[in-house]
């Protein structure tokens, strides 16, 4: 299973979309500074995440999410009410 995931910055509220196959890990990758597209942000937090059976469909969806934007999609799946 691979995972679509988005978290925010709790410093500077910036949306980042990504895909993995291991959530947690990647999560500590985040906030510990070693992915250096997040280490200005951190902290970050988990704010939604999707499941989907192959890889080529997780990067099919995070490509979809970022050319929509993050804050677009979570409002056009109901995630802000």
């Amino acid at each position: 299973m691979y995972i679509v995931y988005i978290i925010q910055s709790e410093i500077t509220f910036k949306y980042y979309i990504g895909q993995t196959d291991h959530l947690t890990n990647r999560l500590y990758r985040h906030n510990s500074g070693f992915s250096l597209s997040t280490k200005s942000g951190k902290p970050w937090c988990l704010i939604y995440e999707v499941e989907l059976p192959t890889r080529s469909e997780a990067m099919i969806l995070e490509h979809k999410i970022k050319k929509r934007g993050a804050k677009r999609y979570l409002a056009d799946v109901g995630f802000f009410k």
